[in-house]
Formats: structure tokens, sequence, C-alpha cells
């Protein structure tokens, strides 16, 4: 990417931080910030064995502060991160990525039972997940970063199974939030397919 994008793009995401304020008063106030809201998706596929006679549990994944909101989180330098203005997530993150992460699972139609905590399922193995990064990265050109740690646990013993990092990194060159929203949903899509099929292979 030749450095005048680079310093463009940088402009057009300060541009869209400063908002932000803006959004916060009007809450303050009572009234409703006209922020636009964004989903996520997930990929329709699979290469992961079938394993029927197990059933997988996924707990809400842990999250610092700062990604536990409904707020889009953009890192402008190593230490320093803002929100997207004028932008948000339909529910606080770690609950779209539990309910996401179980639709890619249910999706996959290769596990016997898929659900989460407090719908009485008999376990077999817990999916526990803490959300590292799920970002755009404003530094050196904008991207989308997300990274999640997952453990399997065996239910009956509390023991793991198996763990593994999974880091997914996407341009995101578009001078919009929709854009932006848009990499990172690429790049958690492809996070949650890899975690399916490390899973169903890891069983």
């Amino acid at each position: 990417m030749a450095v005048s994008n680079s310093v463009s793009h940088s402009r057009l995401l300060r541009n869209a931080l400063l908002a932000i304020p803006v959004a916060f008063a009007l809450a303050s106030c009572g009234t409703s910030a006209k922020n636009s809201t964004y989903d996520l998706s997930i990929a329709a596929t699979t290469s992961g064995p079938a394993i029927k006679n197990r059933q997988l549990l996924i707990a809400t994944p842990t999250a610092l502060q700062a990604l536990n909101s409904e707020q889009i989180v953009v890192r402008v330098s190593p230490a320093e991160i803002q929100y997207l203005g004028q932008s948000q997530w339909s529910d606080k993150l770690p609950q779209m990525v539990q309910s996401k992460l179980v639709e890619a699972y249910e999706n996959s139609g290769k596990l016997g039972g898929v659900g989460v905590p407090g719908q009485g399922l008999a376990i077999d193995y817990q999916l526990v997940t803490d959300i590292r990064a799920f970002e755009i990265e404003a530094t050196g050109g904008s991207k989308a970063v997300v990274e999640i740690s997952a453990k399997i646990l065996n239910d009956r013993n509390g023991t793991v199974r198996a763990q593994k990092v999974f880091r997914q990194v996407v341009p995101a060159p578009s001078g919009s939030n929709l854009g932006y929203v848009k990499a990172l949903d690429r790049a958690f899509s492809s996070v949650a397919s890899q975690m399916v099929d490390w899973t169903l292979k890891t069983l």
C-alpha cells in the first residue's frame, strides 16, 4: 500500500472517530444516538469430521472491559484505543461472539449437540474462549485484527483437552465505517471456521 493511501485512510479514520463525543453526549442526555448497528456473520462450510457422540457447551467468552461492550474498538497506537464513531455492535461483543460460535457449530451438523450455559444439555466438553483482540488497527495502514484464545475442557474432570490461539488479520483500506466493519466480519468468520474445524479434529 502506498504511503499516501495510508495517510488518507488514517485521516478518514480520525474523522470517523470525531463523532464519538457527540454520541456519548446524546446518550448522557437520554436521547438515542443515531448509530449504525452491525451484526457478525459466519462461514457456511467446515472440513472437520463428524462426531455425533459428543455434545459441546459454548461458554460466554471473557474479554477486557474495552471489548466487553457494543462499541467498535479502533487502536490508534500500541497503548491507545478509541471507538468508531456513529457505529456499534448489535449486542455486547462477547455475547455476539458466543451466539455466532453456537451457530457455526450447529450449522456444521457434525456434533451431537451444542448449547450454552443454562440450557440443561448433558455436556461432554466445554469450549472456553477469551477475546484478545477484535479491533481496527490504524497504525501502519488500517486492518482488522481478530484474535481469540480457545480451550477445550473435559466437562467431567475439568482437564484441558487442547488449547490454541486463533488470529486473523484482514486489510481494511475502505474509508467508510461499513468497510471497517466488513473487514472485522471477514476476520471473525475466518477465525470461527478455523475454530470449528480444530474442535472437530480434536474431539
